[in-house]
Parts: C-alpha cells; sequence; structure tokens
C-alpha cells in the first residue's frame, strides 16, 4: 500500500523525511532542522534504534523505517542518505509514494538505473535533486558570478586536482570506497565534475587513463585497524573533458599520491585566471591573476559572498521549487546528477579502452543564485 502523495499547500514549511541515519545525516539534519521553509519529520534506518537516536538529538517528532517513513501523509520530500548501492531502489519506492526525493550521490550505480529513476518521477510530476550542493555555497556561487560578470574574459580551460594517500588511513570502514561506484572516480568526481558542469555546462566527450598502486589496502584506525581488504577499480584516475561549449578540462583524481592536493581547480579565461575553492566545501576565497602579470604580481581576492550553511542547501532549494509547481528553480537538480554520472561512466570506458568517449546526455545550466539567498530566512510565507 502506498501513502497518498502530501498535496502541498503554498506558505507551509515542506516536510521532509531523512533516509538513512549514517554519518552524513549529522551535518544534514543540523541544517534542515534549522532552515525554517522545511519541516523534518521522520529518520528513517535499517538500524531502528539509529534512527530514533538521530530524530532525538536533533528534534525530529518520529523515527522508524523506511516503509513508515514512506507512510508518513505530510512527507513531501525523502532526503535519501543510504549508501550508494540502495540510492535508486530507496528513490524509487519514495516515487510510487508519492514523494519527490534528494539524493546523497552520485544519483545511481549506474545511467540506467538513473534513467529510470527520472522517468518515473516525470511521470508524476515530482522532482529528483542530487548531491553535491557544495556548489550551491559562497565559494562557488561567487565564483561563478565573477565569471558571468567577464572579470577573466571568456572562459576557456580548467585544471583540477585532487590527490591523497587515500581515506583508509583515517576511515574505519573504507572498504566500500574502493569497491565498483567509489574510487576517487565516483566518490569524489561529483564535486569537482559538478563544478565545472555549473561553469562550463554540458560535457560531450572524455578520454582518460587509469592505475591501481596496489591490489589492497589496510585500514589504518579504529577497532579494525589493521584489517587488510581488497581494491576493485582504480585508484588514479586522469581525465581530459571537452564541453559542448569549447572548453577543455584536465581532471586528476588520485588516492596514490603522498602528497595531498585537495580542492584545487583554476579558470583560465582569456584575460585572467580565476583559482575556485575547494568543490567540497561551501565557503572559500576566490582569487583572480590578470593575465600579463608579473612575477612577483600577487592574487586579488574577492570576498565570498553567499550561503555557507554546508549539506542541505541543495534540499531547501528543491522545497521552494516544490512550492513554485516544478522543477525550473531547481539548481543542484537530477539530470545534472545524471549527466555528472553518465561522464564518470565514459571515463570508466575510457580507462578501459584508452579511446576518445561521447557523452550523451545534457542539462539545462541552472541560474545563478544571488548574493542575498538566505537559507534562514522564511521566503514561503
Amino acid at each position: 500500500m502506498t501513502a497518498a502523495r502530501a498535496e502541498p499547500v503554498r506558505g507551509e514549511p515542506v516536510g521532509v523525511a531523512v533516509v538513512g541515519c549514517g554519518t552524513i545525516s549529522n551535518e544534514y539534519l543540523r541544517n534542515l532542522t534549522s532552515f525554517p521553509d522545511l519541516r523534518v519529520l521522520f529518520c528513517a534506518d535499517i538500524d531502528l534504534e539509529r534512527a530514533k537516536a538521530q530524530a532525538d538529538t536533533y528534534g525530529v517528532p518520529a523515527s522508524g523505517s523506511t516503509a513508515q517513513a514512506l507512510e508518513h501523509p505530510d512527507v513531501e520530500l525523502v532526503v535519501n542518505l543510504t549508501l550508494p548501492a540502495t540510492h535508486a531502489a530507496v528513490a524509487q519506492a519514495a516515487i510510487a509514494a508519492g514523494k519527490s526525493v534528494w539524493m546523497e550521490k552520485p544519483l545511481a550505480l549506474d545511467t540506467g538505473s538513473a534513467r529510470v529513476v527520472l522517468a518515473a518521477a516525470a511521470g508524476r510530476g515530482l522532482l529528483v535533486g542530487c548531491a553535491p550542493d557544495t556548489m550551491l555555497g559562497a565559494g562557488l556561487q561567487t565564483a561563478r558570478r565573477v565569471i558571468e560578470a567577464g572579470t577573466i574574459g571568456e572562459p576557456q580551460t580548467a585544471l583540477a586536482l585532487l590527490q591523497g594517500p587515500g581515506p583508509e588511513g583515517w576511515h574505519p570502514a573504507p572498504e566500500f570506497l574502493f569497491q565498483p561506484g567509489a574510487g576517487p572516480l565516483f566518490d569524489m568526481g561529483p564535486y569537482y565534475l559538478s563544478a565545472l558542469a555549473t561553469l562550463f555546462g554540458p560535457a560531450d566527450q572524455v578520454a582518460a587513463l587509469g592505475r591501481r598502486a596496489r591490489d589492497t589496502r589496510t585500514i589504518g584506525s579504529g577497532p579494525r585497524a589493521g584489517t587488510v581488504f581488497g581494491v576493485e577499480v582504480p585508484t588514479h584516475v586522469a581525465a581530459l573533458i571537452g564541453y559542448v561549449g569549447g572548453q577543455a578540462a584536465t581532471v586528476v583524481l588520485s588516492f596514490d599520491s603522498a602528497l595531498r592536493r585537495h580542492g584545487f581547480i583554476e579558470i583560465s579565461g582569456t584575460d585572467a585566471t580565476l583559482a575556485l575553492p575547494d568543490p567540497n566545501r561551501f565557503d572559500g576565497e576566490i582569487r583572480v591573476r590578470a593575465a600579463g602579470a608579473g612575477p612577483g604580481d600577487d592574487w586579488t581576492v574577492i570576498p565570498a559572498a553567499g550561503a555557507t550553511a554546508g549539506r542541505g542547501l541543495g534540499v531547501l532549494d528543491m522545497a521552494r521549487a516544490l512550492r513554485c509547481g516544478g522543477g525550473t528553480a531547481l539548481r543542484a537538480s537530477g539530470e545534472m546528477a545524471l549527466h555528472v554520472l553518465d561522464t564518470m561512466e565514459a571515463i570508466g570506458r575510457s580507462v578501459g579502452d584508452g579511446r576518445f568517449q561521447a557523452v550523451g546526455t545534457t542539462f539545462t545550466v541552472p541560474g545563478a543564485l544571488t548574493a542575498d539567498w538566505d537559507p534562514h530566512v522564511r521566503t514561503l510565507a
């Protein structure tokens, strides 16, 4: 039996259920319960005690199973924070129950499953949004406004780098990060590729190489420290990406480097180079260096303006779009997430056969947020 769809009433906060109460739910719940345009009504998890603990911690009135969350008549939007392998199944169940869905990244393990989710939602007039929503933060939104103002001229190329020794040194249960659907490409790639997609628009071709430094890794912290586990995916990926608009990007994502270099993205334009903040953060410094600047010239720092609340901004943007009667204002959309997933799959295919691969999906670049966009102001009154 499926729950009747809760019809939105203009002016009322949007009812939300959080499904999946693992570590990432802490930041989501802390933020979602602070946004006046939302009402978090239910916490769900396969571990009922964990769901109740999160509900008690964040003042959520009810907890229980996923099925109970989907039966709640006042829940309009499900925030799906389950493991990647269950993203599509949970999303389809929520859609069948008449709920719009926000997904933690990735949208699904493959584009085929993701297309099924988006088609099901479209057939019922529901919305699908997807992390990362870091590109809605002050840092990347300010960078976008700088580009749109013409400060760097016409954007031409990008260089993006994520390097480090891998998460097994600090994560107490890192095995899933080295299995299909993860690795540096699928785990960290969405942050970098979503930022570039927001700035450049859709990609149309990729070429890539991938390597795996070793076949096993060892857990370095927590109660299972010393446990050896297998590595199933490339742990170093280097990609060239061509965009429909003519831009090109070089992206390196690696768990095989002793040197840590996180959050590095530079956009080169015809008049200047723009250094972006870490795409895995909501704040950060924006710097511009003009073409022709001498070796001793400093970068010009541009203050970031906008929201820095953290994960959940995309959920709020989605809830406000629901109240507007459609997805026209939805910025972290399922269509963009599908395109990013498609781009990552194309990179994976290129790693496998050494050839350029086409990216077949597209999306409409969402409008930028204004500098005064505030998640803590009620807009639905």
